[in-house]
């Protein structure tokens, strides 16, 4: 059943389905020095710091015709950033002094996360370096989950192209039921057999993908690594053209392999 024929339906009530999609987003990087990693740690926090995360939410709202309730948001020592962002499907009716509580843009104090009774996007960053052998990672977690009518599967591209990942693990689930008027429930409002049914073409031929997904329980799992590997790419502070033939064929090892384990999410035996 698509959205369209559901939204014909008379509910008994809210829709109460939640659609919750979750992101893990990865990028790889060698740095060949101790300062190259620092400054890398540097570069990352900088490019993905509070503000630009909740950039980034403000658009991911709008995109899926939410509104915005409140906004919490940190950047922490010695390195990362969080925003979470409180939303709603329906605009927030004038508090009894008159003013709205709504399209709040700075943190309030008095937010925490158990206020997240309704929808909510929330953004983790997680910057990290080996310390021995120069490979350094970039993890961005989000969380897009919603009730009602809007559906976080709008934001899946621009999502995905806003962290230009080098791996993207996405996993989307819709729990819960809603009721017609007759008490028939409904389990999911729309037709999907695979998130990839929802990612624009040009982004799908940029990746290999592999899904994993569970039909009668409504979820689906997505996992996308680039076909395409440039070892510029994936160079901070170091030119290709500095380092002995040898060097590039360990690095580029290094670097493939912890795509690999990140990927297929384990420790990949050597050789």
């Amino acid at each position: 059943m698509d959205v369209k024929s559901l939204k014909k339906l008379k509910l008994y009530g809210f829709n109460n389905l939640t659609k919750s999609l979750s992101f893990n987003m990865y990028d790889i990087c060698y740095a060949k020095t101790p300062q190259h990693r620092q400054e890398y740690i540097e570069y990352i926090d900088e490019e993905y710091n509070a503000e630009r995360l909740t950039a980034i939410l403000t658009e991911v709202a709008r995109i899926i015709g939410a509104n915005i309730l409140n906004i919490a948001k940190q950047d922490y020592d010695p390195q990362g950033a969080s925003v979470t962002m409180l939303i709603s499907e329906e605009k927030v009716q004038p508090c009894e002094d008159g003013q709205e509580d709504a399209q709040l843009d700075e943190p309030l104090p008095e937010i925490v996360l158990a206020h997240l009774d309704k929808s909510h996007i929330t953004v983790h960053t997680y910057p990290e370096s080996h310390p021995d052998k120069g490979i350094s990672t970039f993890r961005a977690d989000i969380d897009v989950s919603t009730c009602g009518h809007i559906s976080p599967l709008k934001a899946l591209n621009y999502l995905i192209n806003s962290f230009s990942s080098d791996i993207v693990i996405i996993d989307y689930r819709v729990r819960g039921f809603t009721r017609d008027v007759t008490g028939k429930k409904f389990f999911i409002d729309h037709k999907i057999n695979s998130i990839q049914n929802y990612i624009a073409e040009d982004i799908k031929d940029l990746y290999n993908m592999m899904d994993v997904n569970v039909y009668q329980d409504n979820i689906f799992h997505t996992k996308m690594i680039l076909k395409e590997f440039d070892l510029d790419n994936y160079l901070f502070g170091t030119a290709k053209k500095e380092l002995l033939p040898g060097e590039k064929k360990k690095i580029k090892q290094r670097l493939k392999r912890e795509m690999a384990e990140i990927f297929a999410g384990k420790n990949i035996p050597k050789v």
